[in-house]
């Protein structure tokens, strides 16, 4: 699929008289708003404002975050759907995107449609983590803890239809253990409670997590990617106890979907040679990240697949909104 279809969503082309207005602007002609649906200190801020610098100088005009949390992303979704088509309002996706597209029956938008894919940035692994004073010392006292326990291991994520829910209840079904689940507005209100001590558990991705390991005031059991993390090498994947056991989060921009094909391009040009920078690279690494580079196609054809995936997925986990 051409860099001009996916400009304009998944779903089809916009009549030359709705794109006009703004194809023969120069851009960027103003700061660029981007878009985070969840508040500050979670894995997507954090991405967000390491990205936006780098960005801000490929790009000659100030990217400038915006939290608008609120309905497990979707109000920042809405917003940026609404925005005019111009290149200047954009949204930092990440998998709640392609989950919300299932998990949530009657939006006033389809993100698959909506949204045009502008280029992905980076995805990482979640980290199984518990506070320092948890019984359990590794993945595998950990699985007999709470199958010991039915009910008792109460796990903070950032809210339902999060990457962290949908991978919580995966390991539950993978597992055969049973949780207490408590849903905050984001990761940094879980993860306060986690490092005061009045959660157990968390399934974070590294981003908001890595300092707290790191600083160890959160004890690593595991991390859910396919293989272990090389900013972890010590620490084993579920896998290696719970087989077949994946989960993790990416990060991505969009644009409303009536974008110019040439906007789309200029900002996937400029996003892809921040993710070539070896500072940039260095400091996804600190946190856990792997950069993902490629086209806006490329973009769109990983959100299709996603969205796939997470259909099966909550179908299979039998999660809903409540």
């Amino acid at each position: 699929m051409a860099t001009e279809d996916l400009a304009h969503g998944l779903c089809g082309l916009p009549h030359d008289s709705q794109r006009q207005s703004v194809v023969g602007r120069q851009y960027p002609s103003s700061p660029v708003r981007l878009i985070v649906g969840f508040p500050r200190g979670g894995p997507l801020d954090i991405v967000a404002r390491t990205v936006a610098p780098v960005l801000s100088n490929r790009l000659g005009e100030e990217v400038v975050v915006h939290n608008r949390p609120g309905a497990s992303g979707n109000n920042a979704t809405a917003e940026v759907v609404s925005a005019a088509p111009d290149g200047h309002t954009l949204l930092l996706c990440g998998p709640v995107n392609t989950i919300n597209s299932t998990l949530f029956e009657h939006l006033d938008f389809d993100f698959s449609c909506d949204i045009a894919p502008v280029g992905s940035i980076a995805r990482v692994p979640l980290l199984v983590e518990v506070h320092r004073r948890f019984p359990a010392r590794s993945l595998s006292e950990f699985l007999a803890f709470t199958r010991e326990h039915p009910g008792r291991v109460k796990v903070a994520f950032a809210g339902v239809g999060t990457p962290q829910h949908v991978a919580i209840k995966r390991f539950e079904k993978m597992a055969g253990v049973m949780f207490r689940p408590v849903a905050y507005s984001g990761s940094e209100a879980a993860l306060s409670d986690l490092l005061g001590g009045d959660a157990d558990v968390m399934f974070d991705p590294a981003p908001s997590s890595m300092p707290h390991i790191m600083g160890a005031r959160l004890r690593a059991l595991a991390t859910t990617g396919p293989t272990r993390s090389s900013a972890l090498p010590d620490v084993p994947a579920v896998a290696e106890l719970v087989p077949h056991y994946e989960a993790g989060s990416w990060f991505g921009i969009g644009a409303p979907a009536l974008t110019p094909g040439r906007i789309v391009e200029r900002l996937n040009t400029a996003l892809n040679g921040c993710l070539e920078e070896l500072a940039l690279i260095e400091q996804f690494r600190q946190i856990g990240a792997t950069v993902m580079t490629g086209t806006p196609s490329a973009f769109g054809r990983f959100i299709a697949s996603e969205t796939d995936s997470f259909r099966r997925l909550i179908r299979y986990a039998g999660i809903t909104p409540t």
